[in-house]
């Protein structure tokens, strides 16, 4: 039988990492009574609570949990946008090393996880537990999956709520919340004001920023009431004692700059733990962590090991191993064709950008639907009025690399690829994003099929005029015109109206 492309494609990366078969059988802890596990997920969100710092924002519920457990500083995903994420930590892989990189690839065209790599829930199958995804809103839906890869639902899971368990089984239970995915929902009850929160240079600071910089945090307080009802839940059932709880956003907050993109703002997220009896309460640690590590440490914390393949690696338990980097990819997003690669140490970031020839903000008909702050820097692109901070991002090129030390400079807007005090560093980074291609079979580096950027183009195209007449617009509307409109609507939104 010829050996095809899809063969490769599962094959191939994995052989390039030397995975054997060894250690692939979960077997769970004959002792003690099994912790249920309980991962809360919300979407589009970077650590802006109030227990990382932010003065603003009110997430008391949140805040209760890191007293109650652990905060990590340096947690992050392996993409900023969620299908790929998503693909990632379920398997514990990442992304680009599964075949599971570009967003919403793969799930209709019977593409397989290559063997011997598994969506984790299947261990967690085999241990005796009950796996549950469902949507905050609805116990009996279930959220959202969003793998890149084929297979249904209930290959995956058992049920949408851990009531459903037979007495006595433990649970790994997922649930989805939609914040603070756009668009934004106001908390009438405690409203941000806009010349509160605290805007990054790179923004323009102007009233449309600062709107939806507001409406952004107090959808961060709905998601906080909604995930205060969760534990309040296991209070009332008496679960509390018994489940360790896992709280992180999925990737980056959807701002420019941020979803879709490796800065900060794109991968960085809050990582919160709750462990009775584990973990002391009012722990800080900040250690490097990617969102890869997840799978693993959700099986070490049920007794189940993990299989030697794990590209993740364990942060909670006896057995732990500290990351020197952090590693993380952008691939097409929708309609966008792009390739970013970026490590991350402690202190520095190097990014790669594999298309230098294309702008920073290339047309994506989902950020020009969605993001106001995208419009407002075109607007004032084209009158000359951005400071050379916000001016750099819309360059019609961008820097083949770009360095950043991200404790003299947290918002990475000083490029250090040309300074001669930081060659040494540069060239390290250099040297262990080349290894980790390899190293992982990186399999951005094979073109994607020109048939499927075509039909990403014309979906986004047909979503694009669509949502653009719903919104009573042209799709053709000039900025200067589409700018007038979201200002009018933010402050529409903002008052409730």
């Amino acid at each position: 039988m010829a050996y095809t492309r899809r063969d490769f494609l599962k094959t191939a990366a994995l052989g390039a990492a030397g995975m054997t078969m060894a250690g692939l059988t979960g077997c769970a802890s004959s002792s003690g009574d099994r912790p249920n596990i309980l991962w809360l997920d919300a979407e589009d969100l970077s650590p802006d609570l109030g227990c990382y710092g932010n003065v603003v924002v009110r997430t008391p519920h949140l805040d209760q949990l890191a007293a109650d457990g652990a905060r990590f500083t340096n947690a992050f995903t392996s993409a900023p946008v969620c299908s790929p994420s998503r693909s990632a930590i379920f398997t514990g892989m990442h992304q680009t090393t599964i075949g599971a990189h570009h967003h919403r690839s793969h799930r209709d065209d019977g593409y397989t996880l290559p063997n011997p790599v598994r969506v984790i829930t299947g261990y967690f199958r085999e241990a005796g537990y009950f796996n549950a995804r469902r949507e905050f809103a609805d116990r009996n839906r279930p959220g959202k999956m969003d793998f890149n890869f084929s297979g249904s639902f209930q290959d995956f899971f058992d049920g949408t709520d851990w009531s459903e368990r037979a007495a006595g089984q433990p649970f790994f239970a997922h649930v989805h919340f939609s914040e603070t995915h756009r668009t934004f929902e106001r908390d009438p009850d405690n409203p941000i004001e806009p010349e509160d929160v605290e805007i990054p240079p790179y923004y323009p600071d102007h009233l449309i920023t600062r709107l939806d910089w507001a409406l952004y945090l107090e959808t961060l307080q709905v998601l906080d009431n909604k995930v205060g009802q969760i534990l309040q839940r296991l209070e009332d059932e008496g679960l509390a004692e018994n489940t360790v709880v896992f709280f992180t956003g999925d990737h980056g907050r959807p701002m420019v700059r941020g979803k879709q993109w490796l800065y900060e703002g794109g991968i960085h997220i809050p990582l919160l733990v709750r462990w009775p009896g584990a973990i002391e309460p009012g722990t800080v640690r900040d250690e490097l962590i990617s969102a890869i590590d997840l799978a693993p440490t959700w099986m070490t914390v049920a007794g189940i090991k993990p299989p030697e393949y794990l590209q993740g690696r364990t942060f909670l338990g006896k057995k732990t191993v500290a990351r020197r980097y952090i590693f993380a990819s952008r691939d097409r997003c929708d309609e966008t064709d792009d390739r970013i690669r970026c490590v991350r140490t402690q202190q520095y970031k190097y990014i790669r950008n594999f298309y230098p020839e294309r702008p920073y903000t290339a047309f994506n008909a989902y950020k020009k639907h969605q993001y106001p702050v995208l419009t407002l820097l075109e607007v004032l692109h084209e009158e000359g009025n951005l400071t050379p901070v916000q001016e750099r991002f819309m360059a019609d090129t961008r820097p083949v690399e770009e360095l950043y030390d991200l404790e003299a400079d947290p918002h990475e807007i000083r490029n250090l690829v040309r300074d001669p005090a930081q060659q040494e560093v540069l060239g390290e980074l250099r040297d262990e994003l080349d290894d980790w291609i390899c190293r992982t079979g990186d399999q951005g580096q094979i073109p994607e099929d020109p048939k499927i950027a075509a039909y990403w183009d014309r979906q986004m195209a047909q979503y694009f005029e669509k949502n653009m007449t719903g919104k009573g617009l042209s799709p053709d509307i000039s900025n200067r015109d589409y700018l007038d409109w979201w200002r009018d609507r933010l402050i529409a939104m903002k008052m409730g109206v």
